[in-house]
């Protein structure tokens, strides 16, 4: 068969069909709703910088959030198709991806940090209003002056006061935190120099959050200064199993297993595009996609996104069968963000100066490709815990 005809022209190998037909047909639904309601007029939202909010109970609907979590209104089926519904989202568009991602596609930040660090009662209290997206979650962590260096550096504290928690300090990059329901943030004990984690849920006295401007990359994400200003929350909660920077971490482990499959939704987003366009652009009397050096940037597109999948794939699978580790998902963040920041530039190189039309869709790409490139880890970061874990010798500051 001609696989460019297949209704999944980047997934040559055909790793779908390694799914459930029942998964299957969720995935072809979430594609089929991306079509219709996202892909149309998703370039008008990332120029005016706005969300499109109106989507989020059609998303709802879907039942996407957290599938491979059990129990508290979640699905319970596998970190596989959590993968795919990860790279689906960013193959249309992978800020609407980010803003799932952190609220709870693929563990989530939000609901991944209650689910992996809250005791029971906390997740009987959050997570079932999560699944069905009636509440919204964000999750602070990066700070103005802190980002990489988060685990020894964080500067936003918390105090034990009566029967809660005080919490001053700033964040920044929060996805979601603008219009957020529930805030996970990490804050350092001033008493034990630990940090831990608390929900402070919308409307707080003593949280603010400012939406930040003027950015380049994943325009439709609302990312938002947050400021904790004397801020109370109640011992109910901190959540019961975050108490040190491992904690943390678990909940980061995750996330960039999803960073990995949104990066490769990225670059398979726009090496459908560009395919497209080989296909319709004629010069010199035919189609663009009958010469040679056309068909070898095509070609070097799919390796680059087959590879991806291939790995995410198995990083999956190595979750699923509780062996995932800390290098495994930092290495897949790695691999695939490079993987896709060339895979979309192969994209821009192939439509020429119709490459930077937002119009032709690909320049999108290609400048939330720079963003993933950065966020959950550097490649930097992250190849500093590959490299430990090869050598056994931590090379990091």
């Amino acid at each position: 068969m001609n696989q460019t005809s297949n209704l999944w022209p980047g997934d040559f190998y055909r790793m779908r069909e390694t799914l459930s037909p029942e998964d299957q047909a969720l995935l072809s639904e979430l594609r089929a709703f991306l079509e219709a309601c996202v892909a149309p007029d998703i370039n008008a939202y990332w120029t005016r910088a706005e969300f499109p909010h109106h989507l989020v109970p059609e998303i709802a609907r879907l039942g996407i959030v957290g599938v491979s979590y059990k129990g508290y209104g979640f699905r319970g089926r596998s970190p596989i198709l959590d993968g795919f519904i990860a790279l689906e989202l960013a193959r249309v568009d992978s800020s609407i991806a980010t803003f799932i991602g952190v609220h709870g596609v693929h563990g989530g930040l939000a609901a991944g940090s209650i689910y992996l660090c809250g005791s029971d009662e906390q997740k009987q209290r959050w997570l079932p209003a999560m699944a069905r997206m009636e509440k919204l979650g964000s999750f602070g962590l990066t700070e103005p002056e802190v980002g990489s260096g988060a685990a020894g550096g964080l500067m936003t504290t918390c105090r034990r006061d009566g029967d809660g928690w005080v919490l001053n300090g700033a964040k920044r990059w929060i996805g979601n935190a603008t219009f957020a329901d529930v805030n996970v943030i990490w804050a350092r004990d001033v008493d034990d120099k630990q940090v831990k984690g608390f929900v402070v849920e919308k409307g707080t006295p003593g949280y603010s959050a400012e939406v930040m401007k003027d950015k380049i990359a994943l325009r439709v994400v609302q990312n938002a200064m947050i400021t904790l200003t004397d801020c109370r929350v109640p011992d109910a909660n901190k959540l019961a199993n975050a108490n040190s920077f491992a904690d943390t971490a678990k909940v980061l482990r995750m996330t960039r297993g999803f960073v990995a499959w949104e990066a490769t939704g990225c670059a398979l987003g726009a090496f459908e595009h560009a395919l497209a366009y080989a296909t319709r652009r004629k010069q010199f009397g035919r189609p663009i996609g009958g010469f040679q050096l056309v068909q070898d940037q095509l070609v070097r597109m799919l390796s680059g996104i087959t590879s991806s999948i291939t790995l995410c794939h198995r990083l999956s699978q190595l979750e699923e069968q509780g062996q995932g580790s800390e290098e495994a998902a930092s290495l897949a963040k790695t691999y695939c963000t490079v993987s896709a920041r060339q895979t979309v530039g192969l994209a821009r190189e192939l439509l020429g100066g119709n490459g930077i039309l937002l119009e032709e869709q690909v320049g999108r790409f290609v400048a939330d490709a720079e963003a993933i490139y950065s966020y959950e880890g550097t490649r930097e970061i992250n190849t500093l815990i590959v490299g430990r874990a090869l050598t056994g010798i931590g090379a990091f500051v």
